[in-house]
């Protein structure tokens, strides 16, 4: 009797294995299948919706942190509103910079699995793309600066509370400079440290960049949590 019992038991756990190993194996046949699907998106999602950028500089402080040699915060970018419409005076901005703008901080080194993770949307810092600030468009006049040392965009100055250490107001002049359509004149909110449309103003754009190489606008700072926070245009 305890022999057809035990006999039983254990013909009962040869069969839950039995069963049990099919699904296992079916799980890692599978597996590479989910993965190739999970990048894939991942990639779909980075070429034509959201993208998540370092920032490398101290240019946009506040608003952005920043520092030379080293990573600050990581934001992501919108790339779909652009699609329906043009940037706006005030949106912050990611774009790829003219071949006459050199890079304001030099990237970390970010390895080997960091680009393979950058081509999947993971934040990378790269020396083409810049984040500045929109203060001008397409047909508008901008200069500056008017008795109280603000930036004026067809005559009328600007109310900037963002700016970070501006430079003295005998230092900040510029222009007038008129923008051609289809392109933008942008600054950094560090306006003592970034070198913007500003120092550009001798090449063949006037300093300005064309709205086609724009990749998105920054709306939300993701990373590290204690910066998490929306970014509306205007700051």
């Amino acid at each position: 009797m305890s022999r057809d019992s035990s006999s039983g038991r254990f013909g009962g756990s040869a069969w839950r294995r039995s069963k049990q190993e099919p699904k296992n194996r079916s799980f890692l046949r599978e597996l590479p299948l989910l993965i190739g699907i999970a990048l894939v998106l991942s990639l779909l999602v980075k070429t034509f919706l959201v993208q998540a950028f370092f920032i490398p500089s101290e240019s946009m402080e506040q608003t952005l942190h920043g520092c030379a040699g080293c990573t600050g915060d990581r934001i992501l970018v919108d790339k779909v509103s652009y699609r329906f419409g043009e940037p706006s005076p005030g949106d912050i901005v990611v774009f790829r910079g003219p071949s006459s703008w050199t890079p304001e901080a030099p990237p970390p080194n970010q390895g080997v699995l960091g680009r393979i993770g950058g081509f999947f949307g993971v934040p990378q810092a790269s020396e083409k793309d810049f984040v500045k600030r929109v203060v001008a468009v397409g047909g508008q006049k901008v200069a500056c600066c008017d008795r109280r040392g603000r930036v004026t965009v067809d005559g009328k100055p600007l109310d900037e509370p963002y700016i970070y250490e501006n430079n003295p107001v005998k230092e900040r002049a510029f222009g007038p400079v008129t923008v051609p359509e289809g392109r933008l004149w942008v600054m950094g909110d560090h306006r003592s440290a970034s070198a913007d449309s500003r120092a550009h103003v001798s090449d063949q754009f006037t300093g300005t960049i064309s709205v086609d190489d724009v990749i998105g606008k920054a709306f939300i700072i993701v990373w590290p949590p204690t910066r998490w926070n929306f970014l509306g245009s205007g700051g």
